[in-house]
């Protein structure tokens, strides 16, 4: 089954653009810029950031909800139900705790791994199985820091760690066409062995 709505998980509002909470708005607004005629705008029924366009033949829906993360699910199930797009036809793209930066996986279905935004979406969608682009932004306890996590996520990247998160962008940038497709194999087989 092809994906019909990519969706970059964020914060709205200028003071959290760069933080690492934001990963997912990062890459859909780099998928916006990189397509021709594309253009994200507010749509107030969904309370998001919409643009609606072609990817690999395919018409699909980018969105970044503009509610708090912890609320994400509204967004993302008002435009779901809207348009009738299942579960399955949705991926959406988090920053990641457990993976470090510059490392990017995909996956279908698991728990929210205590990502507020991923529990939003759960919960509106009535299930897990949808699929994951899970940017890796790395853990505090894992970079040495003392930080709490919920202070962390809040921050900017260090500059190395901003460029292996913007690698890691890239490298999810050249698989998408492929997930849109549905070609979900050959897309996860490139993007974990890239």
């Amino acid at each position: 089954m092809p994906i019909r709505l990519i969706v970059g998980l964020g914060n709205p509002g200028p003071e959290y653009e760069q933080t690492r909470h934001n990963a997912g708005f990062w890459l859909v607004d780099q998928l916006a810029n990189s397509l021709p005629g594309c253009r994200l705008q507010r749509e107030s029924r969904f309370n998001a950031f919409v643009a609606k366009t072609a990817l690999a033949g395919q018409e699909v829906f980018l969105l970044e909800p503009q509610t708090f993360m912890n609320l994400s699910g509204q967004s993302v199930g008002a435009l779901a139900r809207f348009y009738k797009i299942v579960p399955d036809e949705v991926l959406v793209v988090h920053d990641e705790l457990d993976l470090a930066p510059g490392v990017v996986k995909m996956k279908k279905g698991g728990s929210s791994g205590g990502h507020n935004g991923l529990k939003s979406i759960t919960a509106a969608l009535g299930t897990q199985d949808y699929w994951r682009l899970r940017l890796g932004i790395g853990h505090p306890r894992t970079l040495g820091s003392q930080q709490p996590v919920a202070d962390f996520v809040l921050h900017r990247p260090r500059k190395e760690e901003q460029i292996l998160i913007e690698e890691s962008i890239d490298k999810s940038l050249r698989i998408l066409p492929l997930a849109v497709e549905g070609k979900f194999d050959i897309a996860t087989m490139q993007l974990h062995t890239a």
